[in-house]
């Protein structure tokens, strides 16, 4: 039989295995999605996920190079959703500095919302970033880095626009975009412990309540505060 009457059938075939495997794959990571918004990140085994799919744990590994991977990816759904968050406050003004402020609003109600999120976040990033990339495929490390630069470019964006309209005085806005989303997640922790460290005397530890209004609200000024010329805007 000639190769021209043979790859119909082969083509076919491997497409249906192709689709097999990314529907098993999205079922994977939808699974581990619900145990780390039920349990925490922390909480969440490989063999929970794949008795959440119905599936022996040695199958996830053929689907994925490990656990990093597979946190990786899980990580793209929240991000993918938080962008779509970003794109709508973004869309609700035209002026930088309000743009600014509804862009962290809208970050940090996602944050609070999802504490998963927060987690997932910076468990990845406290990873070097030679040791991620040896754990994690490369289709993986590209669909990362896809999702968090969708977020990062709607942050970006405003703030070059600040900057053309004398709002904002940044020498490097996707820097800056980086850095506030880095430090965003840290604040964001403070937010979810909701308690403040101070001294009531030397030596002598005094514990509050911070709220989530309070963190927001820190957020935005700080945010406002660099973009506008702060030490780290310039």
């Amino acid at each position: 039989m000639s190769s021209e009457s043979t790859s119909p059938t082969v083509a076919g075939r491997g497409g249906t295995a192709a689709t097999r495997r990314r529907l098993r794959e999205a079922e994977i990571i939808s699974a581990t999605r619900r145990l780390f918004d039920e349990r925490g990140v922390r909480d969440a085994q490989i063999e929970d996920i794949a008795r959440a799919v119905g599936i022996n744990r040695a199958i996830i590994y053929r689907h994925f190079t490990g656990k990093e991977e597979l946190f990786s990816l899980t990580l793209v759904q929240y991000l993918d959703e938080l962008r779509v968050a970003l794109e709508e406050a973004a869309r609700t003004t035209d002026e930088p500095r309000a743009q600014l402020e509804r862009l962290v609003e809208a970050f940090v109600d996602y944050g609070l919302a999802h504490p998963a999120f927060v987690d997932c976040a910076q468990a990845i990033m406290r990873r070097p970033g030679g040791d991620l990339l040896e754990e994690v495929s490369e289709s993986a490390m590209y669909r990362l880095g896809q999702a968090i630069g969708g977020c990062l470019s709607v942050l970006t964006h405003t703030i070059e626009s600040g900057a053309e309209k004398g709002d904002f005085h940044v020498d490097d806005p996707g820097l800056l975009a980086n850095m506030l989303y880095a430090s965003g997640l840290g604040t964001l922790q403070l937010g979810r412990v909701a308690m403040l460290v101070s001294e009531e005397a030397p030596g002598v530890p005094r514990i509050s309540r911070v709220t989530a209004e309070q963190v927001r609200d820190h957020m935005v000024a700080t945010a406002l505060a660099v973009a506008a010329g702060g030490p780290h805007g310039r």
